[in-house]
């Protein structure tokens, strides 16, 4: 009774969706119809993913401020072979939500003499299954969805990066990032105020970029929930087709947005017929293998490198597709 209070009215907001469509009701607006529908999913998304991107933000900047870049290779530098990659992939868990954002901090560890493959488990793991992505599958999904693909994605994450380290592909990492120098500087860690402060203005810094891929993604969702037949989502993104968690993948890769421009389009697949598995592959792609990540990631690492990473990540993504295709009576 409580976890469904939780998933229902706290991360699902289903009262926020019935206030909505009472209010657009009482303006008179038909909210049975397909138009006043549409308005209807595309303000309560809207709303709502607003409201948890906010509150997650400000939750993981203030998780993050104990664990500032130096820290971090600090404590990966303690551990070595799996049990690195482990809390490489852990500590992925608590950064930036996208892999623009993590790339950066790649670089930095790589550049500070972290084993490659520690530092590709991080890289993976960053922007496939941050908290961010955990609150909001929950939101979605439910928590039994949640918690397997945040456990499967750390799986990718830590099986790819070892798979890179027995490779022995340090040669292939560009030069100026093996030249980088490390200065260790021990700043003082920040006070109560100061990390609160430290939260709100990543909020503020955050929301100011990601707005705006909320807004396009619940765009795309309320056209997928409402105006596309289900039977053509079906047909192309369900059973139906034995290849539409590799089409899915595929269609991801160019995208550019994080996960919280993503969920809604996931959202209105899936209840438009296409496949759980598919649609989390959908979503793994767009936020881990995006074209604008690989060009940033291209000026790091060499060609041969890159599209080791590359595969490694469409595999697993396309494994954990199947996965959740085949054994999807388990979650739901």
């Amino acid at each position: 009774m409580i976890g469904s209070f939780i998933q229902n009215q706290i991360l699902g907001m289903n009262w926020l969706n019935a206030l909505i469509g009472s209010l657009l009701s009482a303006i008179g607006l038909n909210v049975s119809s397909r138009i006043g529908s549409s308005v209807q999913f595309f303000l309560y998304d809207v709303i709502k993913i607003t409201v948890l991107l906010c509150v997650l933000i400000f939750i993981v900047s203030y998780i993050q401020s104990y664990f500032p870049p130096e820290r971090s290779r600090k404590i990966m530098g303690r551990f070595h072979g799996f049990w690195a990659s482990c809390i490489a992939a852990l500590l992925g868990t608590v950064t930036p939500f996208c892999s623009c954002s993590s790339i950066p901090l790649f670089m930095g560890f790589t550049g500070a003499g972290l084993p490659l493959g520690v530092t590709f488990s991080f890289l993976i793991s960053s922007p496939m299954v941050d908290l961010g992505s955990l609150v909001l599958l929950m939101s979605i999904f439910g928590y039994k969805i949640a918690v397997a693909y945040v456990v499967l994605g750390l799986m990718v994450a830590i099986s790819g990066g070892m798979l890179i380290e027995h490779l022995h592909m340090e040669k292939y990492v560009e030069d100026f990032i093996k030249n980088v120098s490390s200065v260790e500087i021990d700043s003082p860690d920040p006070s109560q105020r100061e990390r609160l402060i430290l939260s709100k203005n990543q909020v503020v810094s955050t929301f100011k970029k990601v707005f705006p891929y909320i807004v396009l993604g619940v765009g795309i969702g309320t056209v997928i929930h409402n105006w596309i037949p289900e039977a053509w989502i079906s047909s192309v993104l369900g059973n139906r087709n034995p290849f539409g968690v590799v089409l899915a993948t595929l269609i991801g890769v160019p995208i550019y947005a994080d996960i919280f421009g993503t969920i809604p389009v996931a959202e209105a697949l899936l209840a438009k017929g296409a496949q759980l598995g598919t649609v989390l592959s959908f979503m793994m792609a767009v936020t881990t293998l995006s074209l604008p990540s690989m060009v940033m990631l291209s000026k790091a690492i060499k060609p041969k490198l890159l599209g080791l990473f590359i595969a490694i990540c469409t595999v697993g993504i396309i494994a954990v597709g199947y996965f959740f295709n085949a054994f999807h009576y388990l979650f739901i």
